[in-house]
């Protein structure tokens, strides 16, 4: 990853406005760690910004290539067909724009680890 990276951190979105700030949170504290670097947020249903909305704001602000991280645990719709089907057609609109989209949080090693480290917690 490089510092003209831009970075999408995208939820399912939700009606209720407490609900939408977890990916707000998340998206900032991803930017903590990247101090200088371009994050920022997207919600696929119910509230803004869209998908296209973020992207937009990434190219803003001098992204060249645009990484999408869905914040979504399993392979569902979203994760495999309407973003992949939304970054292409983002793709259309800006070609030369290079955007890539990771998998689902799913079983990672670290998701295992922050389980049982909660499973300590009981």
């Amino acid at each position: 990853m490089t510092v003209r990276d831009g970075i999408i951190v995208i939820d399912h979105g939700s009606r209720q406005p407490a609900a939408n700030q977890l990916v707000v949170q998340v998206a900032a504290r991803v930017q903590a760690r990247r101090p200088g670097g371009i994050v920022t947020y997207a919600h696929m249903e119910m509230a803004p910004p869209s998908l296209e909305e973020a992207l937009r704001a990434c190219l803003d602000r001098g992204a060249e290539r645009i990484l999408v991280l869905p914040y979504f645990l399993g392979p569902g719709r979203h994760t495999r067909e309407t973003i992949p089907e939304l970054v292409a057609a983002l793709c259309e609109k800006h070609p030369g724009l290079e955007v890539q989209v990771a998998g689902p949080l799913g079983e990672h090693e670290k998701l295992i680890d922050v389980l049982l480290e909660r499973a300590g917690q009981i």
